[in-house]
């Protein structure tokens, strides 16, 4: 297996395989994401590319792309889309700003299923936060994805949002060097 940093123009040029990879990872339980979902991803990723702190890794067999991930710097104020309202709701405006505002977030982490249990997810998660701005990366996922929650704890990462919040349906995980890790509430 390879590792590479990629572009955002070098994570297009595998448009078709980025969307395979995205497809597998997030077509079955808990995400059941259907074909369509890909096709988003594919949308979003031409505008996410142009984010400031933009940075992307892939996993290679063969040259062939077998799992990637995306990050790029959360800007201030912080935005008002996607799932960003809950992730605000669940952590109060000062936390929000403090924590997750100029940090590296990582936004996708995808792997094809021959890709699982090997380190790969791990890999692809160190590459594109190794130079967080001052060890500050988060991300969220949904509190359906057990394993994916078991995975980032087992890599380090810390849930700051409370399990009395999970009524949002996210959680908000902060990476192993984020300072904001001594003051995560402990949960319920």
């Amino acid at each position: 297996m390879a590792l590479r940093r990629l572009s955002g123009a070098g994570l297009l040029a595998r448009r078709e395989d980025a969307r395979r990879v995205y497809a597998e990872a997030f077509g079955g339980p808990p995400w059941s994401e259907d074909a369509s979902a890909a096709d988003g991803f594919l949308r979003r990723l031409s505008d996410d590319a142009s984010r400031p702190g933009f940075t992307a890794a892939g996993a290679f067999r063969d040259d062939r792309l077998i799992g990637l991930a995306t990050a790029w710097t959360t800007p201030a104020p912080f935005p008002s889309s996607r799932c960003y309202p809950q992730a605000a709701a669940a952590l109060g405006p000062d936390r929000t700003a403090q924590w997750l505002c100029g940090s590296r977030e990582v936004d996708e982490l995808a792997l094809s299923a021959d890709a699982r249990g090997q380190g790969v997810g791990a890999a692809l998660l160190e590459r594109v936060t190794v130079d967080a701005p001052g060890g500050r990366c988060w991300l969220l996922t949904s509190v359906r994805a057990r394993d994916a929650m078991s995975f980032y704890r087992r890599l380090g990462w810390a849930q700051a949002t409370h399990r009395a919040c999970e009524d949002t349906g996210i959680a908000v995980f902060l990476g192993p060097r984020h300072p904001g890790r001594t003051a995560v509430p402990l949960p319920l």
